[in-house]
Protein backbone atom coordinates (compact mmCIF):
# COMPACT_ATOMS: atom_id res chain seq x y z
CA UNK A 1 0.00 0.00 0.00
CA UNK A 2 1.24 3.46 -0.93
CA UNK A 3 0.93 6.31 1.59
CA UNK A 4 0.66 9.98 0.73
CA UNK A 5 0.81 12.78 3.30
CA UNK A 6 -0.15 16.20 2.03
CA UNK A 7 0.51 19.39 4.00
CA UNK A 8 -0.07 17.83 7.43
CA UNK A 9 0.02 20.07 10.50
CA UNK A 10 -0.75 19.31 14.14
CA UNK A 11 -0.93 21.55 17.20
CA UNK A 12 -1.86 20.32 20.69
CA UNK A 13 -2.35 23.85 22.01
CA UNK A 14 1.17 24.79 23.09
CA UNK A 15 2.68 25.31 19.66
CA UNK A 16 2.82 23.31 16.40
CA UNK A 17 4.21 19.79 16.65
CA UNK A 18 4.10 19.16 12.89
CA UNK A 19 4.40 21.92 10.31
CA UNK A 20 3.20 21.36 6.74
CA UNK A 21 4.49 17.80 6.29
CA UNK A 22 4.28 16.34 2.78
CA UNK A 23 5.65 12.86 2.16
CA UNK A 24 5.27 9.87 -0.16
CA UNK A 25 5.89 6.34 1.12
CA UNK A 26 6.04 3.63 -1.52
CA UNK A 27 4.19 0.34 -1.59
CA UNK A 28 6.09 -2.41 0.32
CA UNK A 29 8.67 0.11 1.52
CA UNK A 30 10.45 -0.06 4.88
CA UNK A 31 10.39 3.63 5.76
CA UNK A 32 11.94 5.27 8.83
CA UNK A 33 11.03 8.46 10.69
CA UNK A 34 14.23 9.53 12.43
CA UNK A 35 14.84 12.41 14.80
CA UNK A 36 15.42 13.52 18.39
CA UNK A 37 12.78 13.58 21.12
CA UNK A 38 10.17 16.23 20.47
CA UNK A 39 10.73 16.47 16.72
CA UNK A 40 7.22 15.20 15.86
CA UNK A 41 7.99 11.71 14.59
CA UNK A 42 5.72 9.86 17.05
CA UNK A 43 2.91 12.35 16.46
CA UNK A 44 3.23 11.68 12.73
CA UNK A 45 3.05 7.93 13.37
CA UNK A 46 -0.05 8.37 15.50
CA UNK A 47 -1.68 10.39 12.73
CA UNK A 48 -1.04 7.46 10.40
CA UNK A 49 -2.52 5.10 12.98
CA UNK A 50 -5.65 7.23 13.40
CA UNK A 51 -5.02 7.97 17.09
CA UNK A 52 -4.98 11.69 16.26
CA UNK A 53 -6.58 13.70 13.47
CA UNK A 54 -4.56 16.34 11.62
CA UNK A 55 -5.45 20.00 12.10
CA UNK A 56 -4.62 20.55 8.46
CA UNK A 57 -3.80 18.36 5.47
CA UNK A 58 -4.76 14.92 4.18
CA UNK A 59 -3.58 11.32 4.56
CA UNK A 60 -4.10 8.88 1.69
CA UNK A 61 -3.80 5.09 1.77
CA UNK A 62 -3.45 4.36 -1.94
CA UNK A 63 -6.21 6.55 -3.40
CA UNK A 64 -8.41 6.58 -0.27
CA UNK A 65 -8.41 9.68 1.92
CA UNK A 66 -8.36 8.39 5.52
CA UNK A 67 -7.75 11.51 7.64
CA UNK A 68 -11.15 11.14 9.29
CA UNK A 69 -11.26 7.34 9.40
CA UNK A 70 -11.19 5.75 12.88
CA UNK A 71 -8.11 3.76 13.89
CA UNK A 72 -9.92 0.40 14.02
CA UNK A 73 -11.11 0.87 10.43
CA UNK A 74 -7.67 1.47 8.90
CA UNK A 75 -6.39 -2.14 8.98
CA UNK A 76 -3.04 -1.35 10.51
CA UNK A 77 -0.77 -3.33 12.82
CA UNK A 78 1.20 -1.46 15.47
CA UNK A 79 4.13 -2.49 17.65
CA UNK A 80 4.69 -0.27 20.69
CA UNK A 81 7.78 0.47 22.74
CA UNK A 82 6.31 -1.07 25.89
CA UNK A 83 4.95 -4.26 24.19
CA UNK A 84 1.35 -3.53 25.37
CA UNK A 85 0.51 -7.21 25.97
CA UNK A 86 -2.50 -8.22 28.07
CA UNK A 87 -0.96 -9.63 31.29
CA UNK A 88 -3.94 -11.94 31.99
CA UNK A 89 -3.83 -13.56 28.53
CA UNK A 90 -1.30 -16.13 27.38
CA UNK A 91 0.70 -15.78 24.15
CA UNK A 92 -1.89 -17.54 21.99
CA UNK A 93 -4.67 -15.36 23.38
CA UNK A 94 -2.66 -12.15 23.02
CA UNK A 95 -1.79 -12.84 19.40
CA UNK A 96 -5.33 -13.92 18.56
CA UNK A 97 -6.99 -10.92 20.20
CA UNK A 98 -7.26 -8.90 16.99
CA UNK A 99 -8.77 -11.86 15.17
CA UNK A 100 -11.30 -12.36 17.98
CA UNK A 101 -12.50 -8.78 17.65
CA UNK A 102 -12.91 -9.41 13.92
CA UNK A 103 -14.95 -12.57 14.70
CA UNK A 104 -12.61 -14.78 12.67
CA UNK A 105 -13.58 -18.43 12.30
CA UNK A 106 -11.90 -20.53 15.06
CA UNK A 107 -10.04 -22.82 12.67
CA UNK A 108 -8.74 -19.88 10.63
CA UNK A 109 -7.93 -17.98 13.83
CA UNK A 110 -5.84 -20.81 15.27
CA UNK A 111 -4.05 -21.39 11.97
CA UNK A 112 -3.11 -17.73 11.57
CA UNK A 113 -2.00 -17.38 15.19
CA UNK A 114 0.41 -20.33 14.86
CA UNK A 115 1.61 -19.06 11.48
CA UNK A 116 2.39 -15.64 12.99
CA UNK A 117 4.14 -17.13 16.02
CA UNK A 118 6.23 -19.37 13.77
CA UNK A 119 7.35 -16.35 11.75
CA UNK A 120 8.68 -14.69 14.91
CA UNK A 121 10.11 -17.95 16.35
CA UNK A 122 7.68 -18.05 19.27
CA UNK A 123 5.52 -21.05 18.31
CA UNK A 124 6.76 -23.07 21.31
CA UNK A 125 5.70 -20.42 23.84
CA UNK A 126 1.97 -20.27 23.15
CA UNK A 127 0.78 -21.16 26.65
CA UNK A 128 3.13 -18.85 28.54
CA UNK A 129 2.02 -15.55 30.01
CA UNK A 130 3.84 -12.24 29.40
CA UNK A 131 5.47 -12.24 32.85
CA UNK A 132 7.08 -15.58 31.96
CA UNK A 133 8.83 -14.12 28.90
CA UNK A 134 11.96 -12.01 28.43
CA UNK A 135 11.74 -8.52 26.97
CA UNK A 136 12.83 -9.77 23.55
CA UNK A 137 10.27 -12.58 23.62
CA UNK A 138 7.50 -10.17 24.60
CA UNK A 139 8.40 -7.93 21.68
CA UNK A 140 8.27 -10.92 19.31
CA UNK A 141 4.78 -11.68 20.59
CA UNK A 142 3.78 -8.05 20.02
CA UNK A 143 5.12 -8.34 16.47
CA UNK A 144 3.15 -11.54 15.87
CA UNK A 145 0.00 -9.83 17.15
CA UNK A 146 0.56 -6.98 14.70
CA UNK A 147 1.02 -9.15 11.60
CA UNK A 148 -1.62 -11.82 12.36
CA UNK A 149 -4.43 -9.54 11.18
CA UNK A 150 -2.67 -9.17 7.79
CA UNK A 151 -2.51 -5.40 7.94
CA UNK A 152 -1.99 -3.16 4.94
CA UNK A 153 0.31 -0.98 7.03
CA UNK A 154 2.69 -1.91 9.86
CA UNK A 155 3.78 0.78 12.35
CA UNK A 156 6.66 0.58 14.84
CA UNK A 157 7.02 3.10 17.67
CA UNK A 158 10.62 2.74 18.93
CA UNK A 159 10.05 -0.99 19.54
CA UNK A 160 13.61 -1.90 20.55
CA UNK A 161 14.52 0.94 22.92
CA UNK A 162 13.84 -1.16 26.06
CA UNK A 163 16.14 -4.01 25.00
CA UNK A 164 19.86 -4.46 25.58
CA UNK A 165 22.29 -3.71 22.74
CA UNK A 166 22.93 -7.31 21.61
CA UNK A 167 19.24 -8.18 21.58
CA UNK A 168 18.39 -4.98 19.68
CA UNK A 169 20.75 -5.98 16.87
CA UNK A 170 19.34 -9.52 16.74
CA UNK A 171 15.71 -8.45 16.76
CA UNK A 172 16.07 -5.64 14.25
CA UNK A 173 17.50 -8.11 11.73
CA UNK A 174 14.48 -10.35 12.35
CA UNK A 175 12.16 -7.39 11.77
CA UNK A 176 13.91 -6.53 8.51
CA UNK A 177 13.65 -10.13 7.28
CA UNK A 178 10.00 -10.37 8.29
CA UNK A 179 9.20 -7.15 6.44
CA UNK A 180 10.90 -8.49 3.30
CA UNK A 181 8.94 -11.73 3.47
CA UNK A 182 5.53 -10.18 4.13
CA UNK A 183 5.95 -7.16 1.86
CA UNK A 184 3.85 -5.02 4.22
CA UNK A 185 4.41 -1.28 3.88
CA UNK A 186 6.14 -0.39 7.14
CA UNK A 187 6.81 2.89 8.95
CA UNK A 188 9.27 2.75 11.84
CA UNK A 189 9.93 5.55 14.34
CA UNK A 190 13.31 5.75 16.08
CA UNK A 191 15.85 8.19 17.49
CA UNK A 192 18.64 5.63 16.92
CA UNK A 193 20.40 6.49 13.68
CA UNK A 194 22.13 3.09 13.54
CA UNK A 195 18.73 1.36 13.37
CA UNK A 196 17.59 3.63 10.56
CA UNK A 197 20.79 3.40 8.53
CA UNK A 198 21.03 -0.39 8.81
CA UNK A 199 17.38 -1.27 8.10
CA UNK A 200 15.61 1.40 6.08
CA UNK A 201 14.87 1.58 2.40
CA UNK A 202 14.49 5.33 2.90
CA UNK A 203 14.65 7.70 5.86
CA UNK A 204 12.93 10.98 6.69
CA UNK A 205 14.91 13.05 9.20
CA UNK A 206 12.64 15.32 11.26
CA UNK A 207 13.63 18.41 13.23
CA UNK A 208 11.27 20.73 15.12
CA UNK A 209 8.20 19.48 13.30
CA UNK A 210 9.62 19.69 9.79
CA UNK A 211 11.30 17.26 7.41
CA UNK A 212 14.97 18.11 6.93
CA UNK A 213 15.74 15.42 4.35
CA UNK A 214 14.26 12.29 2.77
CA UNK A 215 16.70 9.88 1.12
CA UNK A 216 18.18 6.40 1.22
CA UNK A 217 20.51 5.70 4.19
CA UNK A 218 23.78 6.12 2.26
CA UNK A 219 22.75 9.52 0.95
CA UNK A 220 21.59 10.63 4.39
CA UNK A 221 24.98 9.72 5.86
CA UNK A 222 27.32 10.69 3.03
CA UNK A 223 25.48 13.68 1.56
CA UNK A 224 23.37 15.23 4.33
CA UNK A 225 21.19 18.18 3.34
CA UNK A 226 21.91 20.24 6.47
CA UNK A 227 24.24 20.46 9.42
CA UNK A 228 21.47 19.14 11.64
CA UNK A 229 21.18 15.96 9.55
CA UNK A 230 24.96 15.55 9.37
CA UNK A 231 25.40 15.92 13.14
CA UNK A 232 22.38 13.81 14.08
CA UNK A 233 23.25 10.70 12.03
CA UNK A 234 26.92 10.62 13.04
CA UNK A 235 29.87 12.61 14.36
CA UNK A 236 31.44 15.41 12.30
CA UNK A 237 34.50 17.64 12.30
CA UNK A 238 33.53 21.11 10.98
CA UNK A 239 35.23 24.31 9.84
CA UNK A 240 33.77 27.54 8.54
CA UNK A 241 35.19 28.35 5.12
CA UNK A 242 34.97 30.50 2.02
CA UNK A 243 34.97 29.24 -1.56
CA UNK A 244 38.26 30.22 -3.21
CA UNK A 245 37.74 28.42 -6.52
CA UNK A 246 35.60 25.91 -8.37
CA UNK A 247 36.35 23.78 -11.42
CA UNK A 248 36.05 20.25 -12.86
CA UNK A 249 33.72 18.88 -10.19
CA UNK A 250 35.73 20.22 -7.27
CA UNK A 251 35.49 23.20 -4.93
CA UNK A 252 38.44 24.76 -3.12
CA UNK A 253 37.63 26.13 0.32
CA UNK A 254 39.80 28.44 2.42
CA UNK A 255 39.62 27.57 6.11
CA UNK A 256 41.53 28.21 9.32
CA UNK A 257 43.42 24.94 8.76
CA UNK A 258 44.39 25.74 5.17
CA UNK A 259 42.80 25.26 1.78
CA UNK A 260 40.69 22.12 1.39
CA UNK A 261 39.43 20.59 -1.85
CA UNK A 262 36.01 18.92 -1.88
CA UNK A 263 34.17 17.06 -4.62
CA UNK A 264 31.08 18.91 -5.81
CA UNK A 265 28.76 18.08 -8.73
CA UNK A 266 27.89 21.76 -9.10
CA UNK A 267 30.25 24.77 -9.24
CA UNK A 268 30.02 27.27 -6.36
CA UNK A 269 30.42 31.02 -6.42
CA UNK A 270 33.83 32.28 -5.34
CA UNK A 271 33.66 34.04 -1.99
CA UNK A 272 30.59 32.12 -0.81
CA UNK A 273 30.68 31.27 2.88
CA UNK A 274 30.11 27.57 3.59
CA UNK A 275 30.79 24.82 6.10
CA UNK A 276 33.22 22.03 5.28
CA UNK A 277 33.80 18.89 7.33
CA UNK A 278 34.45 15.18 7.46
CA UNK A 279 33.41 12.20 9.52
CA UNK A 280 35.95 10.68 11.95
CA UNK A 281 36.33 7.47 9.95
CA UNK A 282 37.10 9.38 6.73
CA UNK A 283 40.52 10.59 7.92
CA UNK A 284 43.67 8.61 7.15
CA UNK A 285 46.81 8.85 9.27
CA UNK A 286 49.17 8.79 6.28
CA UNK A 287 48.36 12.20 4.81
CA UNK A 288 48.48 10.73 1.31
CA UNK A 289 45.28 12.40 0.09
CA UNK A 290 45.14 15.93 -1.40
CA UNK A 291 43.71 17.40 1.82
CA UNK A 292 46.28 17.38 4.62
CA UNK A 293 45.42 18.62 8.09
CA UNK A 294 48.10 18.56 10.82
CA UNK A 295 46.76 17.77 14.31
CA UNK A 296 48.15 17.06 17.76
CA UNK A 297 47.08 13.79 19.41
CA UNK A 298 45.59 14.60 22.83
CA UNK A 299 44.01 11.32 23.89
CA UNK A 300 42.91 7.84 22.80
CA UNK A 301 39.72 5.95 23.59
CA UNK A 302 40.03 2.21 23.02
CA UNK A 303 36.66 0.83 21.83
CA UNK A 304 37.58 -2.74 20.93
CA UNK A 305 36.81 -2.80 17.22
CA UNK A 306 38.38 0.65 16.76
CA UNK A 307 40.23 3.42 18.51
CA UNK A 308 39.06 7.01 18.77
CA UNK A 309 41.83 9.58 18.58
CA UNK A 310 41.02 12.90 20.23
CA UNK A 311 43.08 15.57 18.53
CA UNK A 312 43.35 19.33 18.10
CA UNK A 313 44.01 21.14 14.83
CA UNK A 314 46.47 24.01 14.66
CA UNK A 315 43.61 26.51 14.99
CA UNK A 316 42.50 24.80 18.22
CA UNK A 317 39.47 23.03 16.72
CA UNK A 318 38.83 19.63 18.37
CA UNK A 319 39.12 16.79 15.85
CA UNK A 320 37.97 13.20 16.26
CA UNK A 321 39.50 10.41 14.19
CA UNK A 322 38.24 6.82 14.15
CA UNK A 323 41.00 4.30 13.50
CA UNK A 324 40.71 0.57 12.82
CA UNK A 325 43.63 -1.88 12.96
CA UNK A 326 46.03 0.95 13.72
CA UNK A 327 48.60 -1.20 15.50
CA UNK A 328 50.60 0.58 18.17
CA UNK A 329 49.23 4.12 18.49
CA UNK A 330 51.57 7.13 18.43
CA UNK A 331 52.42 8.73 21.77
CA UNK A 332 50.12 11.38 23.24
CA UNK A 333 51.34 14.79 22.09
CA UNK A 334 52.48 13.52 18.69
CA UNK A 335 51.91 15.57 15.55
CA UNK A 336 49.83 13.62 13.03
CA UNK A 337 49.18 14.55 9.41
CA UNK A 338 45.63 13.57 8.48
CA UNK A 339 44.71 12.86 4.87
CA UNK A 340 41.12 13.30 3.65
CA UNK A 341 39.97 12.43 0.14
CA UNK A 342 37.91 15.16 -1.61
CA UNK A 343 34.97 12.71 -1.89
CA UNK A 344 34.91 12.41 1.91
CA UNK A 345 34.54 16.13 2.57
CA UNK A 346 31.01 17.37 3.16
CA UNK A 347 30.19 20.94 2.17
CA UNK A 348 27.04 22.73 3.32
CA UNK A 349 25.75 26.28 3.21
Amino acid sequence: MKISLQNLSKDFGDGPVLKDISLEINDREFFFLLGPSGCGKTTLLRLLAGFHAPDQGEIYFDDEEVSGVEAHQRNIGMVFQNYALWPHLNVLQNVGYGLDTRKTDKYERDRRVMEALTKVQMDEFGHRFPNELSGGQQQRVALARAIVIKPKLLLFDEPLSNLDARLRIELREDIRELQRKTGITTVYVTHDHSEALSLADRVAVLHEGRIEQVADPRTIYRRPASRFVADFVGEMNWWAGRVSGSERGQVRVSTSVGELTASSPEPMQTGKEIWVGFRPEAARLTGIHPNRIPVILQGINYLGDREEYRCAAEDGTPVKVSVQDAGTPPPIGSRILLGIHPDSLIILL
